[in-house]
């Protein structure tokens, strides 16, 4: 007993409602999971995707569709007044692969090139700025190899006195289709003309300034804007600046990654920066004034006696200002340390002993401390380390 086939509508989990977008949209998802190429060696996932474009072949014809809704799977089984003997042959799957595989069946709709207006390439480069130029903003000049027509020709990239004609093979289409099989049946296909590769133009007598390519190479300079607040790694879009157009397309765009440079003081994390003062043992211990320096210059900033080290502060509107709106701004967070000092003179330690000795004679602590345990054992005798 053969086995009974699942309903079209059910296998690509679409309603009888459904429009061809919808169709197209439920196929293309299940073709991409279950392809042979994509699963090699899976039978199940062979037969799911055998079984969906069974589906899709019929539901995507607009007069299978019908006889299908009308007579179920026997309108092509030969039953019920179907048409019957329906195949795969003659069913059109470029669009779908070529969405999704590109060339992966010699070449899809979507992937294909066409002789009509086409936008010219984009360019790209990168501009190095310092860390106080991406803060407040800058004006930089970039250089770039670009493309233009070719004079001599005028673009046509044909000798003088000479035309590009019409591609023979491709009628000037820039296209060509051919069929194909695979193990479902026939797929039509589509892919640039090999003869004119997708121009639809045979050059025989090339010029010899652009060698046939109809453009010539030029350095030009640029100047580009970079707004305050922009950060390492922000791109920004020159339009209109990059290679010409193809058959009367507009020029393509410049896109210039900026490269922020690093700063000895400060750090940066989004509109905020972070910086580390250090402090003198009299200043955290009496307060008093420190100078802090900030991307607007430096600042006074008045320490509270008994400022511990590692404390933080917040210097508002010291920060980064916003890409998008300049006139709002980050802060400043910067994190106090209390400096020891690494050279004395032997005043300088006298006194600092009389004070440690004030203060609660911190240098004799641990000396102490340990005292009692450590040369007598609490009734006035030696301990006796050894036995």
């Amino acid at each position: 007993m053969a086995e009974q086939k699942r309903d079209y509508y059910e296998v690509l989990g679409v309603d009888k409602n459904a429009d061809e977008a919808a169709i197209k949209k439920a196929y293309r998802a299940l073709a991409k999971k279950y392809h042979p190429d994509m699963n090699p060696g899976d039978a199940e996932a062979e037969k799911k995707f055998k079984e969906a474009s069974e589906a899709y072949a019929v539901l995507s014809d607009p007069e299978k569709k019908r006889q299908y809704d009308q007579f179920g799977h026997a309108a092509f089984d030969g039953g019920a007044g179907g048409a019957g003997g329906f195949d795969f042959n003659g069913a059109d799957f470029s669009d779908i692969f070529g969405d999704i595989f590109g060339d992966f069946f010699g070449g899809g709709r979507s992937r294909s090139r066409s002789n009509g207006p086409m936008k010219g390439n984009t360019l790209y480069t990168s501009v190095r700025i310092t860390f106080e130029e991406a803060i407040f903003g800058c004006e930089k000049t970039i250089e770039l190899t670009v493309k233009e027509p070719c004079k001599t020709c005028n673009g046509s990239g044909a000798k003088a006195g000479t035309s590009p004609e019409t591609c023979s093979k491709c009628g000037g289409k820039g296209q060509v289709v051919f069929t194909q099989q695979s193990f479902f049946g026939t797929v039509r296909n589509v892919q640039p003309c090999p003869d004119c590769n997708g121009t639809g133009k045979i050059i025989k007598e090339k010029c010899s300034d652009c060698r046939g390519t109809g453009y010539v190479s030029q350095n030009k300079r640029y100047a580009v804007k970079i707004k305050a607040g922009i950060d390492n790694g922000q791109v920004i879009l020159m339009p209109g600046l990059g290679d010409p157009g193809i058959n009367g397309g507009p020029r393509g765009d410049v896109k210039v990654e900026v490269v922020v440079g690093r700063h000895p003081i400060f750090q940066r994390q989004d509109m905020n920066i972070y910086s580390t003062v250090p402090m003198s043992f009299a200043v955290a211990a009496l307060g008093g004034e420190i100078v802090i320096d900030t991307v607007d210059g430096k600042v006074i900033y008045e320490v509270k006696p008994g400022t511990q080290t590692d404390t933080k502060i917040r210097l508002k509107g010291k920060g980064v200002p916003s890409w998008r709106n300049p006139d709002i701004r980050g802060d400043h967070y910067v994190t106090l340390v209390v400096q020891v000092p690494d050279k004395l003179s032997h005043e300088a330690k006298e006194l600092l002993k009389q004070f440690d000795a004030e203060s609660g004679n911190s240098l004799n602590a641990a000396k102490e401390a340990t005292s009692d345990d450590k040369g007598t054992d609490g009734k006035g005798k030696k301990k006796k380390f050894f036995k």
